[in-house]
């Protein structure tokens, strides 16, 4: 009896030890809303080796991401890994990942707006509990919000943050706008005319069309398992107060307002004699139009609008660039690892020094390249008063954009007339 008790205790400890000295290195072991791991384990990489990744970046930014990845591997040497990166534009990385997941890119850039897109055709594997709460708190709440999606009732990092706000703020020739003037739209367009030259805000592109319903508390609150655009509970006649606001300014200085591509601001600002005194522009013309005025050079938020007698801060649509993993990678553990590195503060520092591209991560945005750009320091600005780009149907464009137009076109800009309109485009946008 003695022996076999030992027996019994020998036997007891050994499984015991070998409970212990599990771990956690299975790739698939994966548990919890983001389907991270739920140890700790001393191989990111989770046992993968002989690791082939494909990886998507834009034709700007190949060159460095080629580099960036070489620096990732020689982290590594006790690892056989191989990375190619090919040039994919970010905008139609959604489309070309949806053609065959198989076949794309294991890591890839792409816009916020087309992670609904993304979630909906399964291609993206959540950042995984490894990651997630660094991710979350190196990075600002803007940009993670715009890589976070509401999946079967839970929030969901759907991908990682790669850059802040890629949106718009508002541009300015200094020779004919002040910093004072520059604070509202009444001021920016009694200035330009004054000068006689044009300011240009693209309100009929439902992009920027947008900026009159969020200024009046619209917002796109999510989508319907059809694809329907959801919002919140929003006063339509705070909205209808908004559309005139704008409608009675566009018209008064309809000699002055202009809508059009955002382009035409750094070309119509180069014209000599120039032609265009502000606008509302993207930061990706930021560089171009800097390089036009030189000293003369402003940049600001987008400023208020007056509604009922009160200076409104307008609000507008602000976007980020987001990495994410394919829900089907062989490797996808060394994605993970991958894509976390691509967007660490190193990396996002390298890439603001080299392509001026506004970080995410705050430690990398007090950097003093960002706080001496002025279109930089705008876009960190605006982003306390913009909606994220994503959550939103593709019926909402064109409607909205077509909205805009009539503000502006429109002779008969009545209330009546506005809500008609008003109507006519929340119709279209639910599909109804």
């Amino acid at each position: 009896m003695k022996k076999l008790i030992a027996l019994l205790l020998a036997v007891l400890m050994v499984a015991s030890v070998l409970a212990a000295c599990g771990g956690n290195n299975n790739a698939n072991n994966n548990s919890g809303d983001n389907g991270g791991k739920t140890t700790e384990n001393s191989d990111p990489f989770y046992g993968e080796d002989n690791i082939s990744l494909l990886v998507w970046a834009p034709d700007n930014a190949v060159s460095l991401t080629k580099q960036l990845c070489e620096d990732f591997i020689a982290k590594y040497p006790n690892k056989k890994i191989t990375i190619d990166v090919q040039a994919q534009g970010e905008a139609d990385a959604a489309a070309q990942m949806l053609n065959d997941l198989d076949k794309a890119a294991d890591v890839f850039g792409f816009v916020c707006n087309n992670i609904n897109k993304l979630q909906q055709g399964n291609a993206l594997a959540p950042v995984v509990a490894d990651y997630l709460e660094d991710v979350k708190s190196r990075n600002t709440e803007f940009a993670v919000s715009t890589g976070t999606l509401t999946v079967d009732g839970k929030e969901q990092l759907l991908a990682y943050p790669e850059t802040g706000e890629n949106g718009y703020y508002l541009v300015y020739d200094k020779q004919y706008v002040t910093d004072d003037d520059a604070k509202s739209l009444e001021g920016i367009l009694a200035a330009c005319q004054k000068a006689g030259k044009k300011c240009l805000i693209n309100i009929d592109n439902g992009f920027y069309g947008c900026m009159p319903l969020y200024t009046g508390g619209m917002v796109n609150n999510g989508l319907k398992e059809d694809g329907t655009q959801i919002f919140n509970d929003y006063d339509k006649e705070k909205v209808l107060d908004s559309l005139e606001a704008f409608a009675k300014l566009f018209h008064e200085y309809k000699d002055t307002f202009m809508s059009a591509d955002p382009a035409r601001i750094g070309s119509g600002m180069a014209e000599n004699p120039s032609t265009v005194a502000a606008g509302i522009d993207g930061s990706w013309n930021a560089a171009t139009v800097a390089k036009t005025l030189g000293d003369n050079y402003g940049a600001a938020k987008l400023p208020t609008i007056k509604i009922n007698g009160t200076d409104t801060q307008i609000i507008g649509m602000n976007g980020a660039k987001l990495i994410g993993v394919n829900s089907r990678s062989k490797f996808p553990e060394a994605a993970q690892v991958l894509a976390n590195y691509l967007t660490s503060e190193e990396v996002q520092t390298t890439r603001l020094e080299e392509l001026n591209w506004l970080p995410s991560n705050k430690n990398a945005q007090q950097n003093d390249i960002v706080k001496n750009s002025p279109a930089l320091s705008a876009l960190l600005a605006q982003s306390e008063f913009s909606i994220p780009q994503i959550n939103i149907a593709e019926t909402f464009w064109t409607p909205v954009g077509t909205l805009g137009s009539k503000l502006f076109k429109e002779d008969d800009y009545s209330r009546a007339t506005l809500e008609k309109e008003f109507d006519k485009a929340l119709a279209n946008i639910l599909d109804e």
